[in-house]
């Protein structure tokens, strides 16, 4: 006969069961192999509905955490787009100043890039839209869709924007100069950007 104390061997009676050999720990790894992607809500809906097992959240997070198996898909860093990577080119000066408000038409148009996501949220389920408005009257002058984008992308919808400006026999519907503020992207130093936006804008 072992002596052994009483209170451990009533600790080891109802010590709870190793997470190694806990079968939610498999169960949970057969969920991550089908389903790289999920996060432990997901799995945790998974055990729920597929496994027919109810499972504390805060036991799921602690086995996915102890086993490698978090997603790294949706961390903020692959989450956002973007495209900044420090000054390559000559930076236009901010006219703009947040002045919104204008009384004639095309005196101020603004453009933006937006960014979005379906599916997975890989880089293949992206597209990106850029509409240029003006603010005089908040109409959409063009926009254009990619899924990359491009110096190409960010040009087009600036290019028909500006060919809408009224020429030298209709000046006088714009006495100031056209002003077209551009997201602060590494496509707007661009080269192709400046000279393109020149031909039209003083």
């Amino acid at each position: 006969m072992v002596k052994l104390p009483k209170s451990v061997y009533y600790y080891e009676l109802h010590r709870p069961q190793a997470e190694e050999d806990d079968p939610v720990t498999s169960k949970i790894r057969a969920i991550k192999q089908e389903h790289p992607d999920y996060g432990y809500r997901r799995v945790l809906l998974a055990l729920k509905n597929e496994q027919h097992l109810t499972v504390n959240h805060k036991k799921v997070q602690r086995i996915m955490k102890a086993e490698g198996l978090r997603s790294t898909v949706y961390t903020k860093r692959i989450r956002k787009y973007n495209s900044y990577k420090g000054t390559v080119g000559k930076i236009a000066k901010n006219r703009l100043h947040r002045r919104f408000m204008t009384d004639r038409p095309f005196q101020k148009l603004v453009a933006d890039v937006s960014e979005f996501r379906w599916g997975h949220r890989t880089t293949k389920e992206r597209l990106y839209l850029e509409p240029v408005m003006d603010l005089y009257s908040d109409e959409i002058l063009s926009f254009t869709i990619s899924d990359h984008p491009t110096v190409a992308f960010a040009l087009k919808p600036l290019h028909e924007a500006l060919e809408r400006l009224p020429r030298a026999s209709l000046s006088y519907l714009r006495p100031y100069r056209s002003g077209v503020p551009i997201p602060e992207l590494c496509v707007a130093q661009r080269t192709q950007i400046v000279s393109g936006l020149s031909e039209y804008v003083p």
